[in-house]
């Protein structure tokens, strides 16, 4: 949640055309792109490796 909240809040500086864009721009970008990834990896990758690496019992 915080994640995606994180996100969106940086999307505008991400988008914008602006005065001042060319140095916030693709820190923005770098930044809302990596909060996707570890949410992404957060909420998939990482229960799917307990569930292969969970011994049954």
């Amino acid at each position: 949640m915080v994640g995606l909240v994180a996100s969106l809040g940086l999307l505008p500086a991400a988008l914008s055309h602006g005065v001042g864009s060319q140095v916030q721009k693709p820190l923005a970008i770098v930044v809302v792109g990596g909060m996707l990834i570890g949410t992404g990896i957060i909420l998939l990758v990482i229960p799917l490796l307990f569930r292969f690496v969970q011994i049954d019992e």
